[in-house]
């Protein structure tokens, strides 16, 4: 499989090299990384959404093989479940928060996240760690309203180098995370559990901001234009 998906790598590479990627309609970025005050809250949710996914990647995995004994073709099949469903969820997510913003499709997810991850330290039926396996995934998805709230918020020309600062600080918690929660996974499998809890519950006080400073990158644009 290594072999199959690196020769399509390689072609599609050998394809890259003979395109011109650039485009003129696109604002210039800067080329240096950009830390901004303003961004504050993006940089908080995007390592509170690092922090999350490796809850979901790292340890509701190991319970699902360590607990409940899901074998490698039970957890291949949930994999391959959870590519479909998203496959068909993903662009309803989008619309969602083009209706109703990235606030509340937020909000929901963190607010969902807190029973999933409370679910995950008490459930003791291997069905029901399946669909909240499932759901986990699914909220996943909705992190992408972390991205859209900070075109929103950003300059033009702070697009790439904050998005590239934003997927450094999501790496420190994928550091941070598994070592923290592997020594607590020792005493208490729970404790990664209730700490992913908690943490969705500061996100979702933390999206309740996101609102505000929309307007107020709304208000900082006009007054530049």
């Amino acid at each position: 499989m290594f072999g199959i998906l690196g020769g399509f790598i390689v072609i599609a590479g050998i394809w890259g090299m003979f395109q011109n990627p650039t485009r003129q309609d696109v604002v210039p970025q800067q080329k240096k990384m950009i830390f901004r005050k303003r961004y504050s809250l993006y940089y908080f949710l995007t390592f509170m959404a690092g922090a999350r996914r490796q809850i979901f990647v790292a340890f509701a995995v190991f319970l699902l093989v360590e607990k409940f004994h899901f074998s490698v073709k039970e957890i291949t099949m949930l994999f391959m479940l959870n590519n479909a469903i998203n496959y068909f969820l993903s662009p309803l997510i989008g619309k969602a928060i083009i209706r109703f913003g990235e606030q509340k499709v937020l909000s929901t997810e963190y607010l969902s996240l807190i029973f999933i991850f409370i679910a995950y330290a008490t459930v003791e039926t291997k069905a029901v760690m399946a669909v909240l396996y499932i759901l986990d995934h699914i909220f996943f998805n909705f992190s992408m309203g972390i991205r859209t709230f900070f075109q929103k918020v950003g300059d033009a020309d702070h697009m790439a180098p904050t998005m590239a600062m934003g997927f450094t600080i999501n790496h420190i918690a994928a550091v941070v995370i598994p070592v923290l929660g592997g020594l607590a996974w020792i005493v208490d499998y729970r404790i990664p559990f209730i700490g992913g809890a908690v943490m969705s519950l500061i996100s979702l006080i933390a999206v309740q901001f996101i609102s505000g400073s929309i307007r107020k990158a709304e208000i900082r644009h006009s007054t530049t234009t």
